[in-house]
This record gives C-alpha cells, structure tokens and sequence, in this order.
C-alpha cells in the first residue's frame, strides 16, 4: 500500500469511528442531507471489494460499518423514520428520476 492509499484507508477509518460515535445520527438523516448512508458505504465496500477480487457480502459489509451486526444495530439505535425525513427522501429520489 503506498502512502496516498493509507492515507485514505485511515481516513474511512476515521469516518467508520466517527459514525460509531454518533449512533443518534439516523441513516435517514445522512440520506436526506448528504444523499449517502451507513448501508451506502457498505455497498461500496463490497463494491471495492470485488473490483480487488475478494468477496465480502452485504451482511459481512454492514458489519464492518456498523461495528456489529445490522440487526442489533437496528434493533438498539435505529428509530422509526418521521414523516417528514419520509416526505424528504421520497422528493429527493423523485427528484433522481
């Protein structure tokens, strides 16, 4: 790995940790505001995964993002999406259409 690499690797690092410290941060929020998420970056990690030839499913992905597995995630920091954040999100992939 060479040093731009590393830099980015610490860097997403970086972010997972930071997003583990901020667990009130819905992923509705994220999607509303910055048009990504937790499981976002879980695709795309599975994404990166493959293009190195390795294999990394969405349970597996979700895991290393969450820092546990989804549905305890879920079932201990996720809440019910209001309508609002719900009225927002349904716009904005409306909007992508």
């Amino acid at each position: 790995m060479d040093k731009q690499q590393a830099i980015e690797a610490a860097t997403f690092r970086r972010l997972l940790e930071h997003l583990d410290q901020h667990k009130e941060v819905q992923n509705i929020e994220l999607m509303n505001l910055a048009d990504f998420c937790r499981n976002c970056l879980a695709k795309w990690m599975m994404a990166a995964a493959e293009e190195q030839g390795e294999s990394l499913n969405y349970d597996e992905a979700r895991e290393k993002v969450y820092g546990m597995p989804y549905s305890e995630w879920k079932e201990h920091h996720q809440l019910p999406a209001t309508d609002e954040q719900m009225a927002i999100f349904n716009a904005k992939q409306a909007s992508k259409k």
